[in-house]
C-alpha cells in the first residue's frame, strides 16, 4: 500500500477507545497492561462496526481508501480476512446499500461477499503489539492510535469496494466482440 499510514502498533488511546466498546473498559485495559500481546474479543455496534472482506480483497479495498479516497480508520487482519472498522451503523445499512448496487450478481470471482458485523456482534481484535505472528496471523495494518478515530461510512465502505471490484475485473459495459463477425471499412466511402 502506497500512502497507507503505518501505526501497526496501538497507541494508549487506540487501546483506551478499543475498550470503550466492551462492557467493562478498565478490566480489558487492566489485561492488557497485564499481557499486551493478547487479543481479545470485543462487541461491535456502539462505538465501531466491522466489515470483513477475504484479504486480498481488503486490502483492494483499503488501497482504494488511502490512494483514491479519505483513508481508514483501524484496519485490521485476522485468519485470512481484513477487518476495517466502521462507524456504528454500517452493519445495518451496508447490506441494502450493496443489494442496490447487485452486489455479486455475475461477477462472483472478483467480487467476494462483504460480512457486517454491528449491534449484537463481537470480534476478535489483535493484540496491542501484535506483529503477525499470533494464531491465525492476526495484526493490525492501520492501529488505532487516537481516542475518538474517524471511521468511514457506509457509503464510504460501498465507494471503496465497488473501486476495488472494477480495478479486479475491469468492467466493461459493452457486450464482448463477436470474433466470426464480418468487419467492413466504412470511412473510405465515395
Amino acid at each position: 500500500m502506497s500512502s497507507t499510514s503505518n501505526v501497526t502498533c496501538a497507541t494508549a488511546d487506540g487501546a483506551s477507545w478499543l475498550a470503550s466498546a466492551g462492557t467493562h473498559p478498565r478490566s480489558t485495559l487492566a489485561l492488557w497492561r497485564e499481557r499486551p500481546d493478547a487479543p481479545l474479543v470485543l462487541p461491535c455496534g456502539t462505538v465501531f462496526d466491522v466489515v470483513s472482506a477475504p484479504a486480498v480483497f481488503g486490502r483492494r479495498m483499503l488501497d482504494r481508501l488511502w490512494d483514491e479516497g479519505p483513508g481508514s480508520g483501524p484496519v485490521a487482519v485476522f485468519r485470512g480476512r481484513t477487518l476495517l472498522f466502521t462507524a456504528p451503523g454500517t452493519a445495518q445499512r451496508l447490506p441494502s446499500l450493496l443489494t442496490w448496487e447487485e452486489w455479486g450478481s455475475n461477477r462472483a470471482a472478483a467480487v467476494p461477499p462483504l460480512l457486517c458485523h454491528g449491534t449484537g456482534d463481537a470480534v476478535t481484535v489483535p493484540a496491542l503489539t501484535g506483529d503477525g505472528s499470533a494464531p491465525g496471523g492476526s495484526c493490525w495494518l492501520v492501529a488505532p492510535d487516537t481516542r475518538h478515530p474517524w471511521l468511514p461510512g457506509p457509503e464510504v465502505v460501498l465507494w471503496a469496494a465497488v473501486r476495488a471490484a472494477r480495478a479486479a475485473v475491469r468492467i466493461s459495459i459493452f457486450p464482448p466482440a463477436d470474433q466470426d463477425a464480418n468487419v467492413y471499412d466504412v470511412s473510405r466511402r465515395r
